[in-house]
Order: C-alpha cells, then structure tokens, then sequence
C-alpha cells in the first residue's frame, strides 16, 4: 500500500497534517483537553479509536492523537505517525503503582519497560530491551522537577490483561502471574500499565525518539499492606509535564 499521498488507513492524517512532535494518549477524550493546554488547539481528525488534535508551542505545531488500549493500535498510530512524518513521541497516561514508593498522584517517568504482551515481539526478540529514548526521558524529568511533582525514572511492568494483573486467582495461568509479579517487585518495577513495551520497541524499529510519562492512579501493594493515599484529581499532571519536555525538545 503507498501511503505517501494518501490518508493513513487508521488514523485519518496526511502527510498534511503532520508536526516534528506528537503527544498520544490512550484515551480519545483526553485529547481535547491536552491540546487545550497549548495554544491555538484545533480539531483535526477522528477515525476509530484515533482522534486528533493539534495545537502550537512556541509557535511550532504538535500533534495530540489517541492510540486507544494496548498495544496492537498502539503500534498502529506510532507506525502511521512515522509515515507522515512524525520524529519524536510522548505517550502521556495512567498506571498503577507497584513499588511502594509510588504514590496515588505521583508521575512515574519510564525508562524501560518489562515486556510481558505480545505486540513488541512482532517488531523485536525478546532479547532486546524495551528502552526510552534518553533525551526525552531527561526531558521528561527535567519537567517534572520544573513542575515540582513528586516523580519517579525507572522501569514499568507492561501487560495485555487488565484483569490478569487485577483479578489473576480467576486465570488457569494464576500462579505463573502470581510468580512473574513477584519477580518484577523484587527487581524494583515501579508501576503496571498496557502500551509502553509497544512504543518503546516500534519507535526503536522505526528510529523515532520517544519517552512516556505515566500518572498513578493507585498502588495496589500500598493498598494491600493498609495505606490510604490522598489523590489531588490532577488528570492533566503528566499532561503537563510532557508539554513542557515538548517545549524544551523543539529548541
């Protein structure tokens, strides 16, 4: 298939429509309200569980798309990104905290992540780690820092199953989850999410530079051991932080 002049099969964008920069998200619905932190935000497209956004900062355009759950239509956007000429990404989204350091609020910036999902093995070997692109991450921290919210760098657990990690007593696999979920405590994962593995191997294949910045929505081994964290309701904290790593990028 010639993409070159085309509209993307998924997505709905054009070379047309393209920026150096993209922010993606999970959720359609928070689109809107990403772009609406910048300037001169506008609707552009939405076509499945993509819906995009573009907006201006510092004058230069960024793109804000949804990516949808996991990590197939993940590696669908990041691909079809790539085609129109898309450089670097940001995935701005949710997870659940694993290490007990990680608190409900707190932005968790991924450095790595464990692949334990299928789409990343289409694309690589095992072997090969699942690794964000340095000058975003530092970029990413540097903002979370200039934001002055409580952070953590370092690795994310990614999954296929929601409620394999939530429920996995009613899996015939439990106690293979169970043993897994041990071993990624001990090796000091910080939290648990669903699409990181994915962009972190595509943009490795197709040499794009990409980062993620995640915001916990609860830990459940805080949880299990009896501790109550407050949470500020700040949705857009991580938001935040990667239009400001964007901001410090494009210079």
């Amino acid at each position: 298939m010639n993409f070159n002049n085309d509209s993307m099969y998924h997505i709905g964008l054009r070379p047309s429509d393209s920026a150096r920069a993209a922010i993606i998200c999970g959720d359609p619905g928070r689109v809107e309200k990403i772009a609406r932190l910048m300037d001169e935000p506008k609707f552009v497209a939405s076509k499945r569980e993509y819906t995009t956004w573009s907006a201006k900062v510092d004058g230069e355009r960024v793109l804000v798309v949804s990516h949808g759950i996991g990590g197939p239509s993940t590696a669908i956007c990041i691909e079809e990104l790539h085609m129109i000429g898309v450089d670097t990404l940001i995935r701005v989204g949710t997870c659940g905290g694993m290490n007990m350091e990680v608190k409900t609020g707190d932005l968790v910036i991924a450095q790595a992540a464990i692949r334990a999902e299928g789409t990343s093995r289409e694309y690589l070997p095992v072997e090969y780690p699942a690794v964000a692109d340095f000058g975003v991450t530092m970029a990413l921290r540097e903002a979370a820092i200039t934001a002055n919210r409580p952070n953590h760098v370092g690795v994310v657990h990614c999954k296929d199953s929601f409620y394999g990690q939530h429920s996995p007593e009613r899996m015939p696999v439990c106690d293979e989850l169970a043993s897994k979920w041990k071993a990624w405590l001990r090796g000091g994962c910080l939290a648990s999410e669903m699409e990181t593995a994915a962009l972190f191997t595509v943009s490795a294949t197709l040499e794009m530079h990409a980062g993620c910045v995640l915001r916990a929505v609860w830990n459940q081994e805080r949880v299990n051991a009896g501790i109550t964290d407050p949470d500020d309701g700040d949705e857009l904290s991580a938001a935040r932080c990667a239009i400001l790593a964007v901001k410090s990028l494009l210079k």
